[in-house]
């Protein structure tokens, strides 16, 4: 029912999806310009790692401005998936581990993203950490998720294909864990491009959801009369 309290919520999911997708792509071209990277298409070239566009020039400011806010959009996108779901019905222990999980991915993030373009141990190990929190974090966060939508008689069929997209991106780390393990020197030349597709599968998906909440008038009250 309408509460002129209310506000819909699918613009955050919005956000949570598209920001991180368009400031690597937009750090890739701004670092291609100032003659930090080379022109290529990195899905299937592997020739820069996401991180490598964020370390120099332009691009190190714009990384760090834009994904910072992405790392608290990023918390704020997986509590409203909580919420989400409860209004629908779904309630279940593995989804209220989704807003913890959605803490340390967001606290991760952001913890790579400011050892990003710095160097030492520390900021390495740092970076390294970060990243593989995020990444795994995010991807269970959304596995979780897509299971419990399964449960609804209505949202079943969209959960299908969510699924279905979590399994592609299992299976995308599944192959790199097994390049790395049988085919190191092949893995040495592709692990970039990994990276690249992972982060669009998993951000994809967040934009998939964000469409849901749209099309379900998500909405979410702060305050009281």
């Amino acid at each position: 029912m309408y509460n002129p309290n209310s506000v819909r919520l699918w613009w955050l999911a919005l956000g949570a999806a598209l920001v991180p997708l368009l400031t690597i792509h937009l750090t890739f071209f701004v670092s291609v310009i100032e003659g930090y990277v080379s022109f290529c298409i990195p899905y299937w070239d592997s020739c820069t790692s996401i991180s490598r566009t964020g370390r120099h020039g332009t691009a190190y400011f714009i990384f760090k401005g834009t994904m910072l806010p992405a790392a608290i959009v990023g918390v704020l996108f997986w509590w409203g998936n909580r919420v989400w779901l409860a209004q629908l019905g779904l309630r279940s222990t593995s989804v209220a581990w989704v807003p913890w999980l959605g803490l340390v991915a967001g606290l991760a993030l952001g913890a790579y993203t400011v050892a990003l373009g710095h160097e030492g141990d520390g900021f390495n190990l740092m970076r390294r950490i970060g990243v593989v929190l995020y990444l795994s974090l995010t991807f269970l966060c959304e596995l979780l998720i897509s299971g419990a939508l399964r449960l609804h008689p209505s949202w079943s069929r969209p959960a299908r294909g969510l699924l279905g997209l979590c399994q592609l991106t299992l299976a995308v780390g599944i192959l790199s864990v097994l390049l790395n393990a049988f085919a190191p020197e092949l893995y040495r030349r592709t692990d970039d491009a990994f990276e690249w597709v992972f982060a669009l599968l998993i951000n994809v998906h967040a934009l998939w959801l964000a469409l849901l909440w749209r099309r379900s008038r998500f909405r979410v009250r702060f305050w009281v009369d």
